[in-house]
């Protein structure tokens, strides 16, 4: 599904989930969500013990139905060299029928506040970088940065929507407390930039593209087109990915897995020069385009 700019049309009524009956209902969740991942959905007395011991499971509520949910746990991890608590935030689902109507919006939300009240202001989960509904909700909507890929971070998937690709991830960083958090979860949040105002801002892509008789953009041959020295680089880039990955990896997957290892490359490299992840633009049309920005060290993000 392409990203579309987001109307509530249900508002759903969110709760913590911590009884057996109420987390019965979320096993069955997972298997509509993901089809074909029955042996790897979370099981109910993982969710319960964790949830009854420092974890939080959210459930979203249309009515009595249950749309959709967020389960996370307390972890620990390093941060610029110090071992820092957080909340990983492992799962976040929405029905099919459900989804582009900010119910994942409404979960993280009350996530981010349920979180604060714990006292704990990092929150850490990882998704898919080349999908550009899940890149919006996650850097552009939520104010989260990224500067950290893991290659093949769950092995070979079983799932239908994975399977036969390689399971590389952004881990993103949701800053709870910070002013740039708080801004993009404000009543009145920032107007989303738009490849325009980054491009009259001097922002640079780094990787060129061309479009088939068709909606898919094709990587250049050249992997990007930084200068050599890594002195002058921009300080802000922008990296495209494809507009629509889940319907391209169905349709065409040799091209999928080129854009994978394409993008792959770029990001291992731009991360290990210190950019991060800042910002995420969708293009709408007949023939959309998705590209992320990129940000030469930290100083974005008190905003």
């Amino acid at each position: 599904m392409s990203p579309k700019d987001e109307i509530v049309i249900v508002t759903a009524t969110i709760r913590i989930l911590d009884e057996p009956d109420e987390i019965k209902a979320v096993e069955k969740l997972q298997q509509q969500i993901w089809p074909g991942s029955v042996v790897d959905i979370v099981p109910l007395h993982l969710l319960l013990t964790v949830a009854q011991n420092g974890g939080l499971l959210l459930g979203a509520f249309d009515g009595e139905k249950i749309i959709g949910f967020a389960y996370g746990f307390l972890g620990m991890d390093q941060h610029h060299g110090k071992t820092q608590l957080k909340h990983c935030s492992h799962q976040l689902g929405v029905l099919p029928e459900y989804r582009s109507q900010g119910i994942g919006f409404q979960l993280k939300r009350a996530q981010w506040q349920m979180v604060r009240k714990q006292g704990i202001d990092w929150i850490t989960w990882t998704y898919d970088p080349l999908l550009s509904s899940n890149a919006r909700l996650n850097i552009a909507k939520l104010g989260a940065i990224c500067e950290t890929y893991k290659r093949e971070l769950y092995g070979d998937m079983r799932d239908r929507i994975n399977v036969g690709l390689p399971s590389d991830r952004f881990q993103v960083d949701w800053w709870i407390d910070s002013p740039r958090v708080n801004q993009h979860l404000s009543k009145k949040p920032r107007p989303q930039l738009d490849l325009a105002h980054y491009l009259d801002a001097g922002a640079f892509k780094v990787n060129e593209t061309t479009l088939e008789k068709g909606p898919w953009a094709i990587p250049g041959e050249e992997i990007w087109q930084l200068p050599d020295d890594s002195g002058i680089y921009p300080s802000l880039l922008l990296v495209e990915i494809p507009a629509d990955f889940q319907a391209l990896r169905t349709k065409r997957s040799d091209l999928a897995r080129m854009w994978r290892m394409h993008t792959r490359q770029i990001f291992e490299y731009l991360f290990a020069n210190n950019y991060l992840v800042t910002d995420f633009i969708y293009l709408p049309g007949r023939y959309p385009r998705s590209y992320y920005v990129l940000s030469l060290g930290d100083v974005t993000l008190g905003g």
